[in-house]
């Protein structure tokens, strides 16, 4: 029998200038529950109305167990709102050893607000080691989320909120945060998570609450086999690209390559702290690697190696595009060559303007920048724009888009000049199903372009992913970090 928990009484629910369409007068029940949508359909509105949204305009939104109920919202940018967490610098500074002396350590920050001891226990609980000395910039996205995550739970809420909390977790990860929201229910605490792959419905789920189009639907009781419960989700994610209208790139990368990067016993550290002693990886011109290693193994600095962002790359032997790292050549002539995207990207990226804007800054290779785009540049955002069905938000501030809507334009961003190497960090960051399908048949589609005889598109790709099912068809070799870190 589901017990309730909060009853949205109004036929529409208000935050800030949006709102939601409650016709069918949602309840969210005791346990676990699951509010599922597409990206910008209105699930992380719907956790940001429950947490903060009781009286504001005309909602009403009553408590079912006849007390005023603790809630709390975690999402991945929540970092920045932990005392004494600044995002500015940090994206360029985290690689720079000498530059973080003022950025503080995990203990650090969470000593202003929280029990320390009781902050670890529950990070331990979700699979990470002692954390508390590392520096907060220095944290994988997977270790992040878990510190929001355990920093939530020290005030034993009511209710969690969880906003896409599987995504960035390796297997492993999702496992341990599977038992730790069932621990949960020992303590009283309650769960909302808000998902947009039908996959992360987790079975000890009670209710699932589709979310479409600003409106909320009728919640659907899980019962029976959780696998046909997902399929009955699946249409509620309908988004195709048409490859045929892939704009021709302003400019084409065709000079010959051997070596796109190749690392000769190269040690993978942040900081002081050395993760993995010697790396020996060759990345050739066309070939398409999966970049694999639990969180917190070291992947998204062996990557800003080759995107040069980390220094370290002029103490260490690497080639990249045929030149040894450090003779000469500036960080922009490898930058042009490149299309990047990463967790950590899109926790610090600064960058202003309309999502239009964002997706043309991809052409000057720089994060956040203020030059002004040229015309053929804003045109040329524009037919992305197009591609990939994102009309509707061309013009709004990047600052203000969904998660999911975020993530798709730094995507569009690292592929709008069609690299010679593009480098996808975990970039089905907060995707729903159907756009995740859709982007891995555009990286397909780059690669089988590529192949073509006489092809004037050559395209050598680096992919990360905790989900083998994300892969693209198009991947046929592995670097597998597990194997190199040290013990």
């Amino acid at each position: 029998m589901i017990t309730p928990l909060i009853h949205l009484v109004s036929d529409w629910l208000y935050y800030s200038d949006t709102r939601l369409d409650n016709s069918v007068h949602v309840t969210v029940p005791q346990g676990v529950s699951v509010a599922i949508g597409p990206n910008g359909a209105g699930k992380s509105l719907l956790g940001e109305i429950i947490e903060r949204g009781h009286n504001f305009r005309t909602n009403r939104i009553l408590s079912a167990v006849g007390k005023r109920l603790t809630i709390r919202k975690v999402e991945f940018a929540d970092i920045h709102s932990l005392r004494g967490i600044s995002a500015k610098g940090y994206y360029q500074q985290r690689y720079e050893a000498t530059m973080n002396d003022d950025v503080p350590t995990v203990t650090q920050v969470i000593d202003k607000d929280y029990d320390t001891e009781t902050v670890i226990e529950w990070c331990k609980r979700l699979g990470v080691g002692d954390i508390r000395n590392k520096r907060i910039n220095y944290l994988s996205s997977g270790e992040l989320r878990k510190l929001l995550i355990a920093t939530a739970l020290i005030s034993r809420p009511d209710l969690l909120i969880l906003d896409n909390p599987y995504i960035g977790l390796d297997e492993t990860s999702r496992c341990m945060l599977d038992s730790a929201i069932l621990s949960l229910k020992l303590l009283n605490v309650n769960v909302l998570m808000l998902v947009c792959d039908p996959r992360d419905i987790p079975p000890y789920a009670s209710v699932v609450i589709p979310v479409v189009n600003m409106t909320l639907r009728k919640p659907v009781e899980v019962t029976g086999d959780i696998g046909t419960l997902r399929d009955s989700m699946m249409h509620l994610f309908d988004y195709a690209i048409d490859t045929s209208r892939l704009p021709r790139p302003l400019a084409v990368d065709d000079q010959p390559v051997g070596i796109i990067a190749g690392f000769e016993k190269c040690p993978i550290s942040y900081g002081h702290t050395v993760i993995i002693d010697s790396v020996d990886w060759t990345i050739r011109d066309n070939e398409r690697w999966a970049l694999q290693g639990p969180n917190g193994s070291g992947k998204s600095t062996l990557l800003s190696l080759i995107n040069a962002d980390n220094p370290a790359g002029y103490r260490s032997n690497i080639t990249l595009f045929d030149r040894r790292r450090g003779t000469g050549e500036s960080i922009w002539d490898i930058k042009r060559r490149v299309g990047y995207i990463s967790p950590e990207m899109r926790l610090y990226f600064t960058g202003t303007g309309t999502a239009q804007t964002i997706i043309g800054q991809g052409l000057i290779d720089t994060v956040g920048s203020f030059v002004k785009l040229k015309p053929d540049q804003i045109a040329q955002a524009g037919l992305w724009i197009r591609l990939l069905h994102l009309e509707h938000i061309a013009q709004r501030p990047y600052n203000i888009l969904s998660a999911g809507e975020r993530q798709i334009v730094l995507l569009a961003r690292a592929m709008i000049k069609q690299p010679r190497l593009l480098i996808l960090d975990e970039p089905m960051h907060g995707l729903d199903y159907g756009r995740k399908r859709a982007m891995r048949a555009l990286v397909n589609y780059f690669a089988a372009r590529a192949d073509l005889p006489g092809s004037r598109y050559p395209m050598s790709l680096i992919y990360v992913t905790h989900r083998r099912d994300e892969l693209p068809e198009c991947i046929n070799r592995t670097m597998d970090l597990s194997v190199h870190i040290r013990t």
